[in-house]
C-alpha cells in the first residue's frame, strides 16, 4: 500500500475516531443534564410534599404536582439507563476506531522506515 493512499486511510480514520469521541461526549452530557434535572425534581418533590404537608403518595391529598414530578423523574431514571447503554456501546465503538487507526498509522511508519532503509534510488541506475 503506497503511503498517500495510507495517509488519505490515515485522515478517514482521524474523522472517524473525532466523529465517536464527539457521540461520546455527547451522551456523557445528556446523562449529565438528565441527572440534573432528576435531582431538581426531587428538590420540587420535597419542597411540594412540605408545602402540602402530606408525604404518602397514596393518600388521596397527595399534591397532583409531586405525582406528576416523580413520574417525570422516573422517566428520566429510565432514560438515563438507556442511555448508559448506549454509552457502554460508543466507548467500545471509539476504542475500536481508535486502535484501528493506531494500526494504519504503525503501517505507514513502517512503510516510510522501509523506503528510508531500501532508499528512493534504490531502482534506478547511476549515469
Amino acid at each position: 500500500m503506497k503511503s498517500n493512499s495510507l495517509d488519505a486511510l490515515i485522515r478517514l480514520k482521524r474523522f472517524e475516531v473525532e466523529g465517536k469521541r464527539r457521540k461520546v461526549a455527547d451522551i456523557e452530557a445528556t446523562i449529565s443534564d438528565f441527572n440534573y434535572v432528576a435531582a431538581e425534581l426531587d428538590r420540587q418533590i420535597a419542597t411540594e410534599e412540605d408545602r402540602a404537608g402530606v408525604f404518602d403518595v397514596g393518600y388521596y391529598a397527595y399534591p397532583t404536582f409531586a405525582k406528576l414530578a416523580i413520574q417525570r423523574r422516573a422517566n428520566l431514571a429510565a432514560s438515563v439507563a438507556e442511555l448508559e447503554s448506549q454509552l457502554a456501546g460508543a466507548r467500545r465503538e471509539l476504542r475500536e476506531a481508535c486502535e484501528e487507526l493506531k494500526k494504519i498509522e504503525l503501517k505507514r511508519i513502517e512503510l516510510l522506515e522501509e523506503r528510508d532503509t531500501v532508499g528512493p534510488d534504490s531502482g534506478e541506475v547511476a549515469a
